[in-house]
């Protein structure tokens, strides 16, 4: 059983991670100029670095306005899982530009730490500034964070880090500012290395939970046990094994094998299914996609059915059970046939409006058992007097 569940409010989501992302870089473009402007006029090269950081702010922003819109689109012909790949490759660029921009920024302050370049008092207006661009990124990356928490995006998350990122590294800044301030410069220079190396570990992080995505890597095992404990609790359902969940961007795909009783009917064992895939969805409001196998008995850790000989199908069981039995009244009385197959054979159950004259149950059974003996795949047999199935 395959289904695909969403978000009733999606679409709403989506305009409040485009809104704040709006915010964020209205915010990011006031506060690069004024780090760019302010490094320039007092030769602060850590200011001058934030500055840049604070401006790679408003690409990923935009960026990230993008893929949001098209990655949360309703999965169409084409994409029938959805298009949440486009986050996690969106979340992948992203990581890499950070890491550009680190290697950039940490280069150039090298160079400058090795040359001894004289770095003048930056003055407390410069400092100021640095303050207030400090608060800014603290209040975005908050605003930012509970916005994808509520709207379950790692993009978004992924970007509230990377303003985090830009008031850590200012925080850094200002040590250096406040140390070139009081006459120890160098520091300026060793504060715009400390901020290319911070923002390129923000930049590597993303790059590998993104790529363990991209890979298909496995939710984490206590995550998976409660989706197991969670569908065993069903009515029904015996036991669940090879579970098997992944991310698709905000997104979680679960598949899972569902034991019932061997003998419901194929009817009740969906219901089963759809009914333990109900209480997921309740328990895990990210699963996007859960498609169950109902499976009669537990087969965890055989072999793949279809990579082993089977019993044979109805058509082929009727053909030769009517060459064993076809001197028998008994099979000809029949109404209805039912077969289950467990433990690789065939249980077969036979139903009959009226039984021969001079038989009983036992001794049709009977009789039938013996006219099969040689058909090593029959299992079960029984004989049932009746209406039928109906």
């Amino acid at each position: 059983m395959h289904g695909h569940g969403g978000a009733p409010d999606r679409a709403a989501q989506t305009r409040e991670a485009h809104r704040v992302t709006l915010i964020g870089a209205v915010i990011d473009f006031a506060v690069g100029v004024a780090k760019m402007v302010a490094g320039f006029m007092v030769g602060s090269a850590a200011l001058v670095a934030d500055g840049i950081h604070s401006f790679s702010d408003i690409l990923t922003d935009l960026f990230v306005v993008a893929a949001m819109h098209f990655g949360r689109q309703e999965p169409d012909s084409n994409h029938p899982y959805g298009h949440g790949r486009i986050e996690t490759l969106a979340t992948l660029w992203l990581g890499s530009v950070l890491i550009f921009v680190a290697g950039g920024i940490a280069w150039a302050s090298i160079g400058r730490l090795l040359e001894g370049e004289p770095i003048p008092a930056p003055g407390f207006w410069a400092i100021g500034i640095a303050v207030i661009a400090l608060l800014a990124k603290e209040w975005i990356f908050r605003y930012t964070m509970r916005v994808a928490r509520r709207v379950n995006s790692r993009l978004l998350e992924a970007n509230a880090w990377h303003s985090r990122s830009d008031a850590l590294s200012t925080v850094v800044v200002l040590v250096g500012l406040v140390a070139a301030q009081v006459g120890v410069g160098w520091m300026d220079a060793l504060a715009a290395i400390v901020v290319g190396i911070m923002v390129g570990q923000v930049g590597g992080r993303l790059l590998w939970e993104s790529g363990r995505e991209l890979i298909d890597t496995a939710l984490p095992a206590e995550e998976r046990d409660a989706m197991q404990r969670a569908a065993e609790e069903v009515s029904g359902v015996r036991s669940v094994h090879d579970l098997r969940a992944r991310k698709l961007g905000s997104d979680i795909l679960l598949d899972l094998h569902i034991v019932v009783p061997p003998r419901v009917t194929v009817s009740e064992a969906h219901e089963i299914g759809n009914e333990a895939s109900r209480r997921l969805r309740e328990a895990f409001p990210n699963l996007h996609d859960v498609t169950f196998h109902i499976d009669p008995e537990d087969d965890a850790g055989e072999t793949e059915h279809s990579l082993r000989p089977g019993p044979p199908l109805r058509a082929d069981v009727e053909g030769v059970l009517d060459q064993a039995w076809h001197d028998l009244p008994i099979w000809h009385a029949r109404v209805d046939l039912d077969l289950h197959y467990l433990d690789n054979q065939v249980d077969v159950s036979l139903y009959v409006d009226a039984l021969p004259p001079g038989q009983d149950l036992d001794a049709a059974a009977t009789a039938l058992r013996q006219a099969a003996s040689r058909l090593d795949w029959v299992g079960r047999l029984r004989v049932w007097l009746g209406p039928g199935k109906g």
